[in-house]
């Protein structure tokens, strides 16, 4: 990824609604969810849902994908994950030693989730 791509994903996320809209999608997995579903569990009105979704979508961070006569949207992992190792490839200068920014392990993360 390069800078230009980092610094319009993380300004499209910069956002309180886009926050929600991309969080959710994340939440989808790649199924994803029509514009509709979208709009009422963020609570936006059409209008401004579409506004934010095309913010989201210039920035490389959502795909969209018609079934029907529906638009469906979900977030593209593979821009996140490019995004997530963009703001990491540097730590601790790649010393394998040191990962403070490796994500823990996914049964630890989801257990501590439950415990809270």
């Amino acid at each position: 990824m390069k800078s230009n791509q980092a610094i319009a994903a993380l300004g499209a996320l910069a956002h309180e609604h886009r926050l929600a809209i991309f969080r959710l999608l994340v939440s989808r997995g790649p199924d994803g969810l029509n514009a509709g579903s979208i709009a009422d569990r963020v609570g936006l009105l059409p209008s401004s849902l579409t506004f934010h979704l095309q913010n989201l979508q210039r920035a490389g961070l959502l795909a969209q994908r018609r079934e029907g006569r529906q638009l469906i949207y979900s977030a593209d992992f593979g821009a996140m994950r490019a995004l997530v190792a963009y703001l990491t490839e540097n730590c601790c200068d790649s010393a394998t030693a040191c990962m403070p920014c490796a994500p823990p392990a996914a049964g630890k993360a989801r257990r501590a989730k439950t415990a809270a």
